[in-house]
């Protein structure tokens, strides 16, 4: 990746709908050297998306939480079914695993505490492979979702 790639980055992480030629005059190539290595930078999956960030108030999701998932041992070896099942629930947000006493780190968003008490309680609690879970309440978000550093 050289230095246009990563100015192309760059840009693209502030305002992923910039157009083409917009794009083309800030690195200072042309447009179709521009197009190009940005559909490789696709193919690549380097760019893995464009999305729009919405805030979590506008759609009534008033509560944040982090919350820490353990497997149970013995049913350890279905950890890909426990992962596809984590996939599909939309008030999952983000999930990795971990190192340390927890497998999974999960950013769940819910409308209000009652009804994140109920998803942890009578969805995640239940499916078959989950041991615990520990949440933590997020009081406010200071840096929401950001770009990576590029250089």
């Amino acid at each position: 990746m050289d230095v246009y790639d990563r100015s192309i980055l760059r840009h693209l992480q502030q305002d992923g709908r910039m157009s083409n030629l917009n794009l083309a005059e800030r690195i200072h190539l042309s447009a179709p050297q521009t197009l190009r290595r940005v559909r490789t930078l696709e193919e690549k999956g380097v760019i893995r998306a464009y999305v729009a960030q919405v805030a979590p108030e506008a759609l009534g999701l008033g509560v944040m939480a982090f919350v820490n998932l353990s497997l149970d041992r013995e049913q350890f070896r279905n950890v890909r079914e426990v992962e596809r099942q984590l996939k599909a629930f939309p008030e999952i947000i983000e999930c990795h695993t971990i190192s340390g006493d927890f497998d999974y780190i999960l950013k769940v968003v819910a409308s209000d505490l009652k009804s994140l008490s109920q998803f942890l309680t009578d969805t995640l609690m239940q499916v078959p492979g989950v041991a615990s879970l520990r949440s933590m309440i997020c009081m406010e978000e200071i840096k929401p979702v950001s770009g990576l550093p590029i250089d």
